[in-house]
């Protein structure tokens, strides 16, 4: 259901909230305050609300992680983890639990605790959000552009947009970070809070896709392998590694294990060449695998080994394999692959290698690091230190965090709390 569009004049009232965003954390900011019999008003340049909420989660939408002990919880949102027990005690994964409940959004859990609408649809959630704040009657004035905001001492005393200004007793600034700037994350609320005084720190992304400079990746695009390991070397050296969900791109690798990866390397990128190599079977030790190896071919003497490849391999790498193997005999019996031929498939899907080129830039970031210093933030309001009727919310806050519904919690989170106490002040 799409928000009927009320257009507001500026001399028309001084607004008890001002919402610049509508993204996820700026829908929950404007339905709270509504909630609490707040005048709201949302200030939104697109044509719509929610539009990266539209398509997070590759459309299905990673509401939250079903994780809810909160010192458990805070622990994936790296330094930030102190600023958030209070925001986090009013308004935690249970909250959003209940909350999307109520707006008739049942939850399914998948791996890693990760939560989704049970309709695997993120556009439900948009609607619920949307009808949220239907029913607070907030207000929403679509393809307006925010220009500046003015100042009256520790206040902000209005909001300057294309030959309008808007006024109200408080003002949330929910505009989000730099990631996907096609759905309108340009980085414009660090402007303008960079101009009023507050510290910015430089936004890079941090959830995003690697490029990478091997051959035998682009033509795996697509396939996804579901439990890995990857270990990081930087200059030769082991760096770190990581297990968990991998996907094969056109450029590189991405999925969760690759984003929750992407942090670190961007650090060891600094330092030096960065190379990978990959575990295809992490619970099982080469002596086992091979074991695994010789079973197979002892079952299926007389077959063409590489028919047998997709029972030894993960799905859809037989082909890959057989090319780093160097095959080009597709009747080799599977009773002429040699010792030392096994040697090298153990070695193959014990540490394929890898060379990283870079990462991915902020069109393809899920997650995009930067931000309002949290030492400028009041986190148990949301509001500037600076200014007393400001408040910040979701993206534009300099919160690392995992993949897995961390970053929607923190919007849901935010929002709530810079909604209640902006209605309140």
């Amino acid at each position: 259901m799409k928000l009927a569009r009320k257009p507001v004049k500026a001399k028309d009232r001084d607004w008890d909230v001002i919402v610049i965003g509508g993204g996820a954390s700026g829908m929950m900011a404007a339905g709270r305050a509504a909630e609490l019999g707040a005048s709201v008003l949302v200030l939104e340049k697109n044509k719509t609300v929610g539009n990266k909420l539209a398509i997070t989660g590759g459309g299905r939408c990673n509401i939250t992680n079903a994780e809810f002990d909160t010192r458990e919880l805070l622990k994936h949102y790296g330094s930030a983890e102190q600023y958030l027990y209070s925001p986090f005690a009013q308004f935690g994964v249970q909250d959003t639990f209940t909350f999307f409940e109520k707006l008739k959004i049942p939850f399914v859990i998948e791996a890693r605790k990760r939560a989704f609408p049970k309709s695997q649809k993120a556009t439900d959630v948009v609607r619920a959000m949307r009808d949220y704040m239907r029913d607070g009657k907030v207000s929403i004035d679509f393809e307006t552009t925010v220009r500046k905001l003015q100042t009256n001492g520790d206040r902000i005393s209005g909001v300057m947009c294309e030959g309008k200004t808007y006024t109200a007793k408080n003002v949330i600034i929910a505009t989000g970070g730099t990631s996907h700037p096609e759905t309108g994350s340009t980085g414009d609320g660090f402007a303008w809070l960079k101009k009023l005084g507050h510290t910015v720190r430089a936004s890079n992304p941090t959830l995003v896709p690697l490029r990478t400079r091997t051959k035998w990746i682009p033509p795996l695009s697509g396939v996804s392998l579901s439990f890995m390991k990857i270990t990081f070397f930087l200059d030769g050296k082991k760096a770190f590694s990581k297990t968990g969900k991998l996907l094969f791109t056109h450029f590189g690798l991405s999925g969760p294990l690759i984003l929750n990866s992407s942090y670190e390397v961007s650090e060891l990128l600094d330092q030096g060449a960065v190379t990978a190599k990959i575990d295809m079977y992490p619970d099982t030790d080469a002596g086992a695998l091979d074991k695994r190896i010789v079973n197979t071919i002892d079952a299926n003497k007389n077959k063409n080994f590489v028919n047998l490849l997709d029972e030894i391999v993960p799905h859809g790498m037989d082909t890959t394999v057989a090319s780093l193997l160097n095959i080009t005999d597709s009747n080799l019996k599977a009773h002429s692959f040699t010792k030392e031929d096994r040697k090298k498939l153990v070695t193959l899907l014990k540490g394929a290698p890898v060379e990283i080129a870079g990462l991915m830039g902020q069109d393809r970031a899920i997650v995009s690091d930067g931000g309002i210093v949290l030492d400028e933030i009041d986190t148990k309001t949301m509001r500037s230190r600076l200014f007393q009727n400001l408040y910040l919310t979701g993206d534009i806050i300099d919160i690392n965090r995992l993949s897995g519904g961390y970053s929607l919690q923190l919007c849901w989170t935010t929002g709530f709390v810079a909604g209640t106490a902006a209605a309140g002040r």
